[in-house]
């Protein structure tokens, strides 16, 4: 943390700004982030009000600060009783998993889960993830509608990750479909309070019920390796951690994912010069391509929370004591102070800087190399299969995922054109 004025200033100091419930301008909500400072006040559904820290290395600091808390029982609001469990955004908030552990509890859960999914296993999973990209590439074809047009994201970008994890984790197969979309729903900032009662109670059962299944069943998944961890140590995982690990797994390894692909194919088919670059180069350039899109249109738009245990000092603001920090992603990815007067601009080729899509610190995306794998195949799989792709709508008609956390289009038109020989 940085002390750069005295007095600091303080929260009537600072602006307000609304956040869009519905994600409808994620980049341009972003760029009045960082026009108003690098640390702003936001309003969240509700009047909940939270701040914001916009600049990359103030985020930087801000993950790997002692003082600041991952676990929501240190925000003043719940304490106080001013969160109802309704809330819209109470799925992404209020749960027990290592996202949301501190210190040595964190490195318990963590370490649990590290040793199970592990560098090793992720590129073992290479030839499934080769073998599900192919049968999804060979079914497009069949989508398409009267017009030969085909949702992308629906047939491709949502599929690869949602089988890929389901697999890991041994999903049964007729629990998918719902746990689709109970996963989708986590992510949306505009349900009722209704709503978001009922998917909180239906997808822990879900999960619930996976466990009882592999706690009978056990296989060559995840979700069996946790449970024989906590049957030998019960004290390492405790059952509402076991529900909550695999709570964590499925949704943010399938949404982040998810986003990733849909946003690198739409930037693609709007960066003409771009996408000859990524098609004559190799291995090495589709990475590239992975972190310019993870850095330029982050997944993830904003991350909720962190909450000091003391009052703090962010570039001379003053935070007290069990607010929330919010982590604006978008905002962060196109920081000048950081990527460079051309931050705004999509360029596979430029000096990558590091980014903060996957987070930093202690609680950087564990499954970060398995997101990077299954992008790095999903990409150059889908343009070579289809090297007269296109886009079947006007960018600026894509319809954003209705969220203040998914940054993505809810739909990704495209025709495929002739595939190659």
């Amino acid at each position: 943390m940085t002390l750069e004025q005295h007095p600091p200033k303080v929260a009537t100091d600072l602006p307000l700004i609304t956040l869009d419930p519905e994600g409808r301008d994620h980049h341009g909500e972003a760029a009045r982030l960082r026009e108003a400072g690098p640390v702003v006040r936001v309003a969240l559904p509700g009047d909940v009000i939270a701040y914001s820290v916009t600049r990359h290395e103030l985020v930087a600091d801000l993950v790997t600060d002692s003082r600041v808390s991952k676990d929501w029982r240190n925000w003043n609001a719940i304490r106080n009783g001013e969160i109802p469990d309704d809330w819209p955004l109470i799925g992404m908030v209020k749960v027990t998993n290592m996202v949301t552990a501190d210190g040595a509890e964190h490195r318990r859960l963590r370490k649990l889960l590290s040793q199970t999914f592990t560098p090793r296993r992720v590129q073992d999973m290479r030839p499934d993830v080769e073998r599900i990209v192919t049968d999804l590439l060979d079914e497009l074809p069949s989508h398409a509608d009267a017009d030969g047009v085909v949702d992308l994201r629906r047939h491709f970008a949502y599929p690869v990750p949602m089988q890929v994890i389901s697999d890991l984790f041994g999903v049964p197969e007729h629990e998918r479909p719902a746990l689709r979309e109970m996963v989708d729903k986590i992510f949306r900032s505009d349900l009722t309070p209704a709503e978001v009662g009922a998917n909180q109670i239906a997808i822990y059962q879900l999960l619930g019920r996976v466990v009882d299944l592999h706690r009978t069943e056990r296989g060559d998944d995840l979700t069996s390796a946790l449970i024989t961890a906590r049957e030998a140590d019960p004290d390492a995982l405790s059952e509402d951690e076991l529900v909550g690990t695999l709570l964590l797994m499925l949704t943010a390894g399938h949404e982040t994912t998810l986003s990733l692909i849909a946003n690198a194919v739409r930037a693609l088919l709007t960066h003409p010069e771009q996408r000859e670059t990524a098609l004559k180069g190799d291995e090495s350039t589709w990475s590239a391509v992975v972190e310019e899109v993870l850095r330029w249109d982050a997944p993830i738009g904003n991350f909720p929370f962190r909450y000091p245990l003391e009052d703090i000092e962010i570039a001379g603001v003053a935070i007290p004591k069990g607010e929330a920090i919010m982590a604006p992603y978008s905002a962060v990815g196109r920081d000048e102070t950081h990527h460079g007067p051309d931050a705004d601009v999509f360029d596979v080729t430029r000096d990558q800087k590091r980014h903060l899509a996957f987070g930093h610190g202690p609680h950087a995306c564990l499954g970060a190399p398995l997101a990077r794998l299954e992008a790095g195949i999903a990409l150059p799989s889908l343009f070579a299969r289809y090297p007269e792709l296109s886009l079947a709508a006007d960018p600026a008609e894509l319809v954003p995922v209705p969220s203040m956390f998914s940054n993505s289009a809810s739909t990704l038109p495209v025709r495929l054109g002739k595939p190659a020989a």
